[in-house]
């Protein structure tokens, strides 16, 4: 029996987001390289080399990004996700057989290169197969495959940290083991259908409509649905073809286009001051702040993992009746309230002077509580959101620019962090308690909500919704034809379709009177 339409959008979403199952592997696997004792004594890195090992990793992401807009416009998702997938391979092979830190960072670089790829054009792929109804939960596995690769990472790092102790392989396993995931995602990518956006776009309109068949309707492509949604596709593509971005430098000129992207470049820089990549990167030095030993931090953060995945599993469920906009300005605050109290915990009582086990379980517990916040909100929406405001014509080039800035802001914070916290310590985390701050205030001025809208709405959307959301609600800018149109003939079919089964079972009671 073939599998309802939804599942099977919500499968190839699945397989898709292997690679950002490649990105979170490796934030999960780089705090313990950097803080094993054989990288120490091979390397011997000082904070700049060790934070260079870092943000190698996320400038290439930044270039990635960059290069994937045009990569995902020209060549198609499919293939500009095996591109990213062969970088992966080759930055991965140079990491694992690094002789020098030079080397090391090259394979940084490239590996940083093929992630920018993945994760720019992974949710972007995701959301143009969806359906609107699921169109959240599926491009919220973006953020919930990354705790699966942080989960799994978190475990094989405190393996090979606890078991391997004289030799290289304490860190060259970890760094190995990535590269099987993305020959996977490369060698099979081609085995689900391109985006049928994408193939509207480029000219092939019986293409597209089959793929929008087999995506919605077991391949029948006379269903109301899939006829609807063709047609507002193909109108809304030959309006765009006509009016819209020919070039990066036109995202500037159009008023709501504009709109789109400074939010979306907001959004993806806010999401690194939060403080989370300071966690993921350094968390045997900031454990290591309050007294915790690198074997212990290694295995709490594993049950970390844990938790986050428990909690992206639940954006995953939810995050289609709870929209965007609350759930991203409660979860920066909530990430605030944590920063506050382990900030009082790391000031109150230093490693050295005190060692109270109540104030270590404390701060644990903290960082428990702000990785449940920010993995159930914050992460995943900053992968939902861009991947579903933008048009088709500036979906790839929008999301490019928007993914090169969290990438950015990540290297940025790569960088700063091992010196931050060497030279006046707790007091670094004042930065991210603002931060969260301001990032509720922003938002909570300035999103309108986004969910359960076809991709093609987003415009009258941006065009219409006040730049000031403040006292609005959702229905004050929701009103428009196609929207409507495409409910409509959705209600309409289910009612044919419930009549006639009505009128068979008529049959067939007169049948047998």
């Amino acid at each position: 029996m073939a599998l309802p339409p939804k599942w099977y959008q919500f499968l190839i979403g699945v397989f898709a987001s292997l690679g950002s199952y490649l990105f979170g592997y490796d934030l999960g696997v780089i705090a313990e390289v950097v803080a094993s004792k054989t990288f120490i004594a091979k390397f011997t890195p000082d904070d700049t080399q060790s934070g260079l090992v870092v943000s190698m990793f996320t400038t290439g992401a930044f270039f990635g990004a960059a290069l994937a807009g045009p990569s995902g416009d020209y060549l198609g998702r499919r293939m500009t996700i095996t591109i990213g997938a062969v970088i992966f391979c080759l930055g991965g092979g140079l990491q694992t057989g690094a002789e020098t830190i030079s080397y090391l960072w090259s394979g940084r670089f490239l590996a940083g290169l093929g992630v920018g790829f993945l994760v720019m054009i992974i949710p972007l792929y995701q959301a143009e197969l969806a359906h609107p109804s699921i169109r959240g939960r599926v491009t919220a596995l973006q953020q919930f495959m990354l705790g699966v690769g942080a989960l799994v990472a978190s475990w094989i790092s405190w393996a090979t940290f606890v078991h391997i102790k004289n030799n290289s392989a304490q860190w060259r396993v970890p760094l190995g083991i990535q590269i099987v995931p993305a020959v996977f995602l490369g060698a099979l990518i081609f085995l689900f259908p391109e985006s049928p956006r994408w193939l509207m776009d480029h000219g092939k309109p019986d293409q597209a409509l089959k793929v929008l068949a087999q995506l919605h309707a077991h391949g029948n492509e006379q269903d109301a649905w899939v006829m609807a949604e063709y047609e507002q596709i193909q109108a809304s593509i030959t309006f765009e073809h006509e009016h819209e971005a020919k070039s990066y430098l036109e995202l500037f000129r159009s008023r709501a286009t504009f709109r789109r992207l400074f939010i979306c470049c907001a959004l993806q820089a806010s999401i690194q001051m939060t403080g989370v990549s300071a966690i993921q990167y350094y968390s045997v030095t900031i454990y290591g702040q309050i007294g915790i030993s690198g074997n212990d931090t290694l295995k709490y953060q594993g049950i970390n993992s844990i938790i986050a995945l428990v909690a992206q599993f639940c954006t995953i469920l939810f995050i289609d009746r709870t929209g965007r906009r609350w759930p991203l300005i409660w979860g920066n605050l909530a990430n605030m309230v944590t920063f506050i109290i382990a900030t009082i915990l790391l000031a109150k009582f230093p490693p050295g002077v005190s060692n109270n086990t109540g104030a270590q379980w404390g701060f644990i517990i903290m960082t428990w509580l702000y990785n449940f916040s920010f993995s159930c909100t914050c992460g995943p929406l900053s992968w939902i959101i861009p991947a579903e405001v933008f048009d088709t014509r500036t979906r790839s080039k929008g999301v490019s620019i928007a993914t090169m800035t969290s990438f950015a802001f990540n290297t940025l914070i790569g960088q700063v962090t091992p010196i931050a916290m060497s030279h006046i310590g707790y007091k670094y985390y004042y930065l991210f308690i603002i931060c969260n701050l301001t990032n509720a205030i922003f938002f909570w001025v300035v999103l309108p909500e986004t969910a359960r809208r076809p991709l093609e709405e987003m415009n009258y959307l941006f065009e219409h919704a006040p730049w000031v959301v403040i006292g609005t609600t959702k229905d004050s800018y929701a009103s428009h034809d196609l929207e409507n149109r495409l409910n409509e003939i959705t209600h309409e079919a289910e009612v044919k379709r419930s009549g006639s089964v009505l009128h068979e079972e008529e049959l067939g009671q007169k049948d047998v009177r």
